[in-house]
């Protein structure tokens, strides 16, 4: 059975399908005691042999949820006890219900202190959280933090925005986190991801067609998401058919980025690949390339010359280059040809602060612009948005995509793509290992060897950055930047993923 798309939902998303699913007949606290069974058993799965669990319960839905696991974790013959976050006897809804359903003494977070053996359920304030946390709330998180007892989180650790993945405050550093129906940005996004611990989604009984009308165009980089545009070959196929990658190299001390970009780009199934070499670095590229073409490109006059055959469809243009007047000329060429350019590395920093003629440049609707930058590289080519912590990496990525017109993946080990009309996934795949040199410039092969092939252009750079983060896995711990495109799954194997 082929797996589906996997939404990545905001909170705000979260509330309006919880009320889609309330308007199409649904019970609210239904689904809130499902939540709670899914907290409870993960609990009974995991700690099975705690001697007891506190449960800490805030003042919204989230400690609703956490009395009700507290109710079934006792009916399953665990000792719990709930702590408060303010006067229980305020809460209202369906958390009122949960609460009363305890039906027993309920402490102050107040007197909370961390004891050995027990697990604590925090319960305090979801994935919806607004503002930074202090006080009480704070103290105890950091002392439970301090005491490294095992912590299940319901929906998001306490502190963490849902939105960002940043912490407000201060924030739990969960075992486990247990979300419902759909997981949220902050599971994903660092800092976020490094505080939930093991992530499982629960299903609490919300129809799926609720979850797809708020999917806000965002998802989880799975082949899903991109296995039907995979350029599979056919009987007639051929390496003319298959497209033509040319990969910029840089000078005779710079060519081993180049060749690493162009032997993932040949490897993902481009049909030809040529490196375009300045002279001076023909002989130290020549020496290490054999199944890879390799042609004399020093100035616009043999740009130009190239640009005339239409069989080179695609280009990288980044690794090794250099950075300056050239790497901006050459992109003005190859994008007013209409072709497809990933930029990457030393061509992105050649904008630094020639923003505008880079946006001018991707202005023409007949070439595919992909821009592959690092944390330092967003930063210096898109000044404002990165500053503005306010936005998610989510939202800094759609901004930067609209801004040049060009597709971007915003890379780190919470990688982000997004396409100028809004669409969005986060890669999760990403062993930490991958953080050596030369593994971008790999990254930029594959997406420039898929783009050559007719792949759509976002699909293009979520199949090239799951691909990347999968030849990872494979090549595993240790692994140096010449062992990932042999390392590259074929695509055959995601037909039924």
């Amino acid at each position: 059975m082929r797996t589906a798309l996997e939404p990545v939902v905001t909170p705000s998303a979260m509330g309006r399908i919880d009320q889609r699913a309330i308007d199409s007949g649904i019970v609210g606290y239904r689904l809130m005691q499902m939540a709670g069974a899914a907290i409870a058993a993960s609990v009974l799965r995991h700690y099975g042999g705690a001697t007891g669990v506190n449960v800490l319960c805030g003042p919204g839905n989230n400690g609703g949820d956490g009395y009700v696991a507290a109710k079934m974790l006792r009916a399953s013959g665990i000792r719990a006890a709930c702590y408060s976050l303010g006067d229980p006897a305020k809460l209202a809804g369906d958390a009122a219900c949960a609460r009363d359903d305890w039906g027993d003494k309920i402490l102050s977070l107040e007197d909370y202190v961390p004891s050995d053996g027990r697990v604590v359920i925090d319960a305090l304030f979801g994935a919806g959280l607004q503002r930074d946390v202090e006080g009480v709330a704070a103290r105890v998180i950091e002392a439970i933090n301090a005491f490294d007892t095992p912590v299940i989180a319901a929906d998001l650790p306490s502190g963490l925005s849902g939105e960002t993945g940043r912490v407000r405050g201060t924030a739990f550093r969960a075992s486990r986190t247990v979300t419902f129906a759909a997981p949220k940005p902050g599971h994903f996004l660092l800092p976020g991801r490094n505080l939930c611990g093991e992530l499982e989604i629960a299903d609490i009984g919300i129809p799926s067609r609720c979850i797809e009308a708020e999917t806000e165009a965002l998802w989880l980089n799975r082949p899903a998401l991109w296995r039907d545009t995979l350029p599979l070959l056919a009987a007639n196929s051929h390496k003319y058919t298959r497209g033509h990658l040319g990969v910029f190299s840089g000078g005779y001390r710079q060519t081993g980025a180049a060749r690493l970009a162009a032997i993932a780009g040949l490897r993902v199934g481009a049909g030809l690949v040529t490196v375009l070499s300045p002279a001076s670095a023909n002989a130290a590229n020549a020496a290490q390339l054999t199944s890879i073409m390799l042609r004399t490109i020093d100035g616009d006059a043999d740009l130009d010359g190239l640009l005339e055959d239409p069989r080179f469809n695609s280009f990288v243009l980044g690794p090794g280059f250099g950075v300056g007047e050239k790497a901006r000329d050459f992109v003005k060429r190859i994008l007013g040809a209409g072709r497809a350019l990933v930029l990457d590395a030393d061509g992105i920093t050649s904008f630094t602060r020639f923003h505008d003629q880079l946006t001018q440049a991707a202005a023409n609707q007949d070439a595919s612009l992909f821009l592959t930058p690092h944390q330092g590289e967003f930063a210096r080519l898109f000044p404002q948005i990165a500053s503005d912590a306010t936005r998610s990496k989510i939202e800094q990525t759609r901004s930067a995509s609209r801004e040049t017109g060009a597709i971007v993946i915003y890379k780190g080990a919470d990688t982000v793509i997004a396409d100028p009309s809004g669409r969005a996934a986060i890669c999760d795949n990403a062993p930490p290992w991958l953080a050596t040199a030369g593994s971008g410039d790999t990254l930029a092969g594959v997406l420039g060897g898929l783009v050559a092939q007719g792949m759509p252009g976002f699909e293009a750079a979520c199949a090239a950055a799951w691909l990347h983060g999968e030849a990872g896995n494979r090549a595993g711990e240790g692994l140096i930047a010449e062992d990932l495109a042999n390392n590259l799954p074929a695509f055959s194997s995601f037909q039924e993923y």
